[in-house]
């Protein structure tokens, strides 16, 4: 599975402060050890309190840049911003995200031709979230239409069903996983599948347990990708076992160990 780590993102009050001020040792202490945890892609999101987003964003992604060189997934609800950060980071990266909002995707999936790098699609449309793994197919429709318009591979579209905090709708997380399961059938080749993990947890006091819960019944509905709090060691080696599990990942007695040898070895 690819783990997009989670935590450079100015939501996060420390990640906030670090952008305003400017401070990259927070910044780069912070990539190196999603890296080191397993990251195989690092999220990169000003958050909402620059006051220049576009020159926040450029100073973010090399101040990253200046300590590793791992693939970069640009967030921001501001093309602008998501341009400005694919120019800085050069090859490696990958835009995240569009919804199935037309005007979004005009201006979005062009970006994606562009830099000929993989996008995430939300199955959002002017109508919100749908409420089963139907309507999310209807939204994902939508999106593998526009790969065909604008000439992206479909292979390189990341379809997300949207997770939402499982104590506010209970009933939602099966029809992700149904939709996960489905998202195969839309077309060949078909969209890889993503999930923002850790939106179940949110407003829960047992976020870990079920993120790393939902994280394994994803996997074997055929999940390829998280964005994910990749520093929470539980998480990660319950991903790991279910990779073997799902037999992904070769068994060894010393399975987790020889995944994370592997793992720093292709990184």
């Amino acid at each position: 599975m690819l783990a997009i780590g989670e935590r450079i993102n100015g939501m996060f009050r420390e990640i906030g402060r670090a952008i305003r001020r400017q401070d990259p040792e927070v910044i780069q202490r912070v990539a190196l050890r999603q890296v080191e945890a397993g990251a195989d892609v690092l999220d990169v999101n000003v958050g909402p309190t620059a006051e220049d987003p576009v020159a926040a964003m450029v100073w973010l992604v090399n101040t990253i840049r200046e300590v590793t060189a791992a693939p970069l997934s640009i967030d921001s609800t501001k093309p602008e911003v998501l341009r400005a950060g694919l120019q800085a980071a050069g090859d490696r990266v990958m835009i995240n995200s569009t919804t199935a909002v037309p005007e979004r995707m005009a201006a979005l999936f062009p970006l994606a031709a562009q830099y000929n790098c993989p996008i995430v699609g939300l199955t959002i449309d002017a109508s919100g979230v749908p409420r089963d793994a139907a309507g999310r197919m209807e939204v994902a429709l939508q999106l593998v239409a526009a790969c065909l318009e604008y000439g992206v591979p479909t292979d390189r579209l990341y379809i997300d069903p949207v997770i939402l905090p499982v104590n506010a709708a209970q009933h939602l997380p099966t029809e992700v996983f149904k939709a996960i399961g489905m998202c195969r059938t839309l077309c060949d080749p078909p969209p890889k599948t993503i999930l923002g993990l850790s939106n179940v947890s949110q407003g829960t006091t047992q976020r870990s347990l079920l993120n790393r819960t939902c994280l394994v019944m994803a996997l074997a509905h055929g999940l390829d990708a998280a964005i994910v709090d990749v520093t929470d060691e539980a998480l990660m080696e319950a991903m790991i076992a279910a990779e073997v599990l799902l037999n992904r990942q070769v068994y060894c007695d010393d399975f987790v160990r020889a995944y994370r040898a592997a793992h720093a070895v292709q990184g």
